[in-house]
């Protein structure tokens, strides 16, 4: 009998846990769409609350999927879903600067900002809570994090070319679109892996038997997904305009303050999966993550301004958002070099997040120029130093390994 209280203490707390993530969100799902809006510090607590309550939704329905897909259409399905906010953000800034240009800029400070944001502070986050909690002093990535790392190092090579012409063209949208098209394909045939669910999923797997637990997690990813979508830009927003009051340059606003609210639900998820002794499933859900980014999400920014602005001529690139895409593709590079031999040290991590967070205290162009510079040195430093991530780099380089 003693046995048993514990067991239903334990189920109630997990069946509330799951109840409170659905309730969370409906506040601000009621109150959205009302004519006159509440102060922003009011729509940043609210839908700041929902996209937390979709994160732990979105993490409990990606360990259901896993049970029926492979893990790395799951990951994908759940970086899509976890990455609607940026998605909603900066193509709101593309379609703007079709009427006007200066929104342009803004575009390319989100997405620049957003891509530095998942490596410097959620991958190197993951990493440091996921060996804290297991004691450990590095996170080991399962082989199959091979294809995320393989798209990602193929699209970053890619975006040093970008800036070349000066602009952000429909055939650099083109090429990436189709490069996430192939990753996707091969995610949809990647490795499956029986997982013991706990918490909440587990409750839903011993009530509701296969069929229903497919059907609560396909619920789960379109509520949560619904919640994030309508949470999002004024979630954004709403930082962004707090963040006026107090006179800071509205690109480093945009750059910074924006992504880091909408990249939340996907930092929480992967947070959340390290805290349970999952880390290289909250890194893999993160590397997914930057790979859509890097490929769907840049690849759509020139498509949807063409087509509100009715010009096949592409977005047009300032020095400075040239400068912020040189460095955001060195980041990329050097960061995939790091996890190539798919250990992901803790000193690795540190230095990731180090070097990070030095750059937001120097925002100049010149400083940032020197950042780009700094971790291209590392890469080939690291690459003339390691053998083993000169070969792990030559297998991420070939298709047929």
């Amino acid at each position: 009998m003693s046995d048993g209280v514990p067991r239903r203490e334990g189920e109630f707390r997990d069946w509330l846990w799951l109840a409170c993530s659905i309730a969370i969100p409906l506040p601000w799902i009621v109150m959205h769409g009302a004519e006159t809006p509440p102060a922003p510090e009011v729509v940043a607590a609210l839908s700041g609350v929902a996209i937390l309550g979709a994160a732990f939704l979105l993490s409990w329905a990606t360990e259901l999927a896993e049970k029926d897909i492979p893990q790395s259409l799951a990951l994908l399905v759940l970086g899509l879903v976890s990455v609607l906010p940026e998605y909603a953000v900066d193509l709101s800034f593309a379609i703007r600067a079709a009427e006007d240009p200066t929104y342009a800029q803004y575009a390319v400070a989100n997405m620049t900002g957003a891509n530095r944001l998942l490596i410097g502070l959620g991958w190197a986050s993951v990493v440091l809570l996921a060996c804290r909690r297991s004691r450990a002093t590095a996170l080991n990535l399962p082989p199959g994090r091979t294809l995320e790392l393989r798209f990602l190092l193929w699209a970053t090579l890619y975006s040093f070319l970008i800036p070349l012409d000066g602009r952000l063209s429909l055939l650099d949208g083109g090429l990436l679109i189709a490069l996430f098209a192939a990753y996707a394909f091969s995610a949809a045939r990647g490795y499956s892996e029986e997982i013991e669910l706990i918490g909440p999923p587990a409750r839903i797997e011993a009530r509701f038997g296969d069929p229903g637990r497919r059907l609560c997690a396909l619920a789960l990813f379109v509520f949560a997904g619904f919640a994030i979508w309508v949470a999002a830009e004024p979630f954004a927003e709403s930082l962004v305009e707090v963040g006026r009051r107090t006179s800071i340059d509205e690109f480093l606003l945009v750059q910074w303050v924006a992504p880091l609210a909408s990249e939340s639900p996907e930092f929480m998820i992967a947070l959340l999966f390290a805290y349970r002794m999952r880390g290289e499933v909250g890194l893999g859900a993160l590397i997914s993550s930057k790979v859509n980014q890097w490929t769907l999400l840049v690849g759509a920014l020139p498509i949807a301004y063409c087509i509100a602005a009715g010009t096949l001529g592409g977005l047009v690139l300032t020095s400075r958002q040239t400068g912020e895409l040189w460095l955001t593709s060195a980041q990329s590079l050097f960061a995939v070099l790091v996890v190539a031999d798919r250990v992901f040290r803790v000193w690795e991590a540190v230095a990731i997040a180090g070097i990070f967070v030095v750059q937001l205290v120097f925002p100049s162009s010149e400083v940032r120029t020197a950042f780009t510079w700094l971790y291209l040195v590392l890469f080939v430093g690291l690459l003339v130093h390691s053998p083993e991530r000169r070969r792990a780099m030559w297998r991420l380089l070939n298709p047929r390994n």
